[in-house]
């Protein structure tokens, strides 16, 4: 299948789910309303955490479902001077149907284990933690999310750190998981049933990136979502604000090849000079880039439903995992052939890109059709419109 990447070896790691203990607030958090200043901070956290640490000597620890507290670190741990730290990014929906679901979510926790491997942290079972981040969207999902707020939807946030204290380049030999859930914000119009998505997409511009900026590169860590790969990308990032544009486009290499958009994975949807339309995004083999939930669904999405004889009203495309570089992208606009651009991720669901800053060189795409059609089919799976097997669903 299209976009898939290899898994890592799992052997038992002793996480486990069901030895979890579950202590209650009595303190229940005030909960942010729905467009709320409080809400669109993003910082305000449910009423509660799940932990599990873990050593060298004993393995994991039972996992401790409790009230949301800080975290007490040593000032000489492993994560605040070497940077292990890994974590996951996924949304709890309150679907059209009033359930609440979570979309994908094995692959958040499969990626995960890859990001701990690459960072030498502890190896776990995806599925354990699974039932981990399940257990509280069950718990927090119902008050936090209560079923007349069909539109809305939870950050949850699944984090790995290393935790043991002392100076030297080691691999640290105690860690700590733990799952919050953050109040957030729902920009996705499919959320919204009274939202037109045919009329002119809200304004999305992107800011290449300089030669002396790089974010990733070939046999990196461009692949892990680890905490090392976002804070030396903030400075340009403020450049790109500055000029009045909402996120980085990353180039690399001499060819200026296009890798992603921000924390974001980035699309282009080209005429070719034999006349078929392509849907192109960088490919995964040189682990420079992330391999994003959402881009492997547009991916499978578009080879199952957008290519030639399946049946859609709009244009077949061919599906191309490819190197896409600045200089094509600007002759293809140039020509008339670059029909559309957007990036796709769980905090940007499918976003078109309404301009490009080549340094100077702007670009604006001349249409958004295949990217408001993908974003109509994930929003539509993840807020229950349409009952699917992506979509899990929370038992309250």
């Amino acid at each position: 299948m299209i976009g898939r990447f290899q898994e890592p070896d799992v052997v038992p790691s002793g996480l486990s789910a069901q030895k979890m203990t579950d202590t209650r607030t009595q303190t229940p958090r005030a909960v942010p309303q729905p467009g709320s200043p409080e809400q669109q901070a993003c910082n305000v956290c449910s009423d509660h955490m799940i932990t599990v640490s873990w050593s060298e000597k004993a393995g994991w620890a039972a996992p401790e479902l409790k009230p949301l507290t800080n975290i007490s670190l040593s000032p000489a741990a492993s994560v605040l001077h070497y940077a292990t730290e890994c974590f996951e990014g996924l949304k709890l929906y309150r679907g059209q149907d009033q359930k609440l679901r979570l979309f994908r979510p094995l692959l958040n926790c499969q990626r995960m284990l890859r990001s701990a491997t690459r960072i030498s942290l502890p190896a776990f079972e995806p599925v354990e933690l699974l039932a981990l981040i399940e257990r509280l969207c069950a718990v927090d999902g119902s008050r936090w999310l209560p079923k007349d707020n069909t539109n809305g939807l939870l950050y949850v946030r699944p984090t790995l750190i290393g935790t043991e204290g002392g100076m030297g380049l080691k691999r640290p030999r105690e860690a700590l998981l733990y799952i919050i859930i953050v109040s957030y914000p729902n920009h996705n119009p499919i959320a919204q049933p009274t939202v037109d998505l045919t009329t002119q997409d809200k304004k999305f511009s992107l800011f290449a990136s300089h030669d002396q900026a790089v974010r990733a590169w070939p046999g990196g860590s461009g692949y892990a979502k680890i905490g090392a790969n976002y804070g030396p990308a903030l400075h340009v990032q403020e450049e790109a604000t500055r000029q009045g544009h909402d996120q980085v486009l990353w180039l690399f290499g001499p060819d200026s090849q296009v890798t992603e958009a921000g924390g974001a994975n980035f699309f282009a949807v080209i005429r070719n000079f034999s006349g078929e339309i392509e849907l192109i995004t960088a490919p995964l083999d040189d682990k420079t880039i992330l391999a994003g939930i959402t881009r492997q669904s547009v991916l499978e999405l578009a080879d199952a439903y957008l290519t030639e004889g399946s049946e859609h009203e709009l244009a077949p495309v061919t599906v191309a995992v490819r190197t896409l570089t600045r200089g094509e992208m600007v002759i293809a606009y140039e020509q008339g052939r670059l029909l559309e651009t957007f990036v796709v991720g769980t905090a940007y669901y499918i976003t078109p890109v309404t301009e490009i800053d080549f340094r100077g060189r702007k670009i604006a795409p001349l249409q958004s059709t295949y990217a408001r059609t993908l974003r109509n089919w994930i929003g539509g799976l993840q807020f229950g419109v349409e009952e699917h097997e992506w979509a899990s669903i929370i038992k309250e």
